[in-house]
């Protein structure tokens, strides 16, 4: 049995629906986790999502910022928000999936960015980003005996060397400094979480997700850094066969800074 699922910062969901839509025409992920959709839940598209398959749509928006939604085509059950940080941003939705005999549990996650600059005592984003990071770390892979767990979203962290253009070049821009990079290699550790994307990918090579709107020629420049990622419990390791990065879909019409990552399954 085969399953997929796919996590993409859009960027705003209302804007960008055409691409989402020409991604799900031509990809046809079981699973589609958005980030960033900016957008309420009683304005959030449901209709063409559900038109071309996706009827199980679980949502956490709010207006002009922020936002997650799972759009699945396998049943849904829960719907769960985390509120991190205690301030109501909507930036995590949580629900429950069958696939086959195995019950997963799905997050998806859009953290801070953290502004510019890296000091919480003159940036209050910055501040944020590593109290949210920190709230994170009590989140266990193995939360539920007989559940597995998946973990997708826009995490804003490049944690490795190799996921950004020039380690040393950005060791002091917010999104790659240490104490965020070390932040998140302690979550992934503390709540026994498996990196798929560099599961058969070496950390010698690079992995990029996003690039900047800022570049004159994105693509020439290259500038890209691994800000999106998918986790998972132990137990699907195994089973993963293979991810995939579609770089392309930042050369679409009106694009996202971020492309979709896919990550496909065999059970």
């Amino acid at each position: 049995m085969t399953f997929s699922i796919t996590t993409w910062n859009i960027n705003s969901v209302r804007l960008r629906m055409p691409i989402v839509e020409q991604f799900l025409v031509r990809y046809k992920p079981d699973v589609l986790c958005l980030q960033e959709t900016k957008c309420p839940n009683g304005e959030f598209p449901l209709k063409p999502l559900k038109a071309l398959g996706y009827e199980h749509i679980i949502i956490h928006g709010q207006k002009g910022y922020h936002g997650v939604a799972i759009a699945s085509k396998l049943p849904l059950t829960e719907d769960h928000r985390q509120d991190y940080c205690g301030i109501g941003d909507a930036r995590h939705i949580s629900g429950v999936i069958q696939v086959g005999s195995r019950k997963i549990r799905l997050h998806n996650f859009y953290v801070p960015a953290g502004g510019d600059e890296p000091d919480r005592s003159i940036n209050p984003k910055f501040g944020h980003k590593l109290d949210f990071i920190e709230e994170m770390k009590a989140l266990s892979a193995d939360g539920v005996p007989g559940t597995s767990s998946i973990l997708v979203g826009d995490l804003n962290i490049a944690p490795l060397e190799n996921d950004v253009w020039s380690h040393k070049q950005l060791l002091k821009i917010v999104s790659h400094t240490p104490v965020e990079t070390d932040g998140m290699l302690e979550i992934m550790k503390k709540g026994n979480w498996l990196d798929l994307m560099r599961l058969n990918v070496p950390e010698t090579e690079k992995i990029y997700t996003w690039w900047s709107y800022r570049a004159k020629d994105w693509e020439a420049a290259n500038r890209g850094r691994r800000l999106d990622h998918i986790w998972s419990s132990q137990d699907l390791g195994p089973s993963l066969d293979r991810i995939e990065i579609l770089r392309e879909a930042r050369g679409w019409n009106r694009p996202s800074d971020h492309v979709p990552v896919t990550a496909h399954f065999k059970f």
